[in-house]
């Protein structure tokens, strides 16, 4: 992989790593008081709550995922399947930029789970 496609990704990276940390430092409106609902707004309330609560679960991880990524760039691995080291192919890089694995050795993890 050539420099100027290491910078883009890096950019990438940055980028999106720049994003989740915005989002995961929103405040969420609190509702104070649950008086004057009724059971089925009670529910709804709590479902959303929930949803609110996974996603910023995965933003989490996918955080940690991208900023191992951008380490990676800096390390001058980036790229290198951490199984195999064999290079990632750039269309999937260009799917995912914080891919770990090769196309071959993710499937092979996969089945394994």
């Amino acid at each position: 992989m050539d420099k100027s496609q290491i910078a883009r990704f890096r950019d990438i990276l940055t980028k999106r790593r720049d994003e989740l940390r915005r989002g995961l430092n929103k405040e969420e409106p609190q509702d104070a008081h649950d008086f004057g609902r009724d059971e089925g707004d009670r529910a709804n309330f709590s479902q959303s709550k929930e949803m609110a609560f996974r996603q910023k679960a995965q933003d989490r991880g996918l955080l940690l995922q991208v900023e191992a990524a951008i380490s990676r760039i800096e390390s001058g691995t980036f790229g290198e399947c951490m199984n195999c080291e064999q290079e990632i192919s750039i269309n999937r890089l260009n799917a995912v930029p914080w891919s770990r694995y090769c196309i071959t050795c993710q499937e092979l993890i996969a089945e394994r789970r």
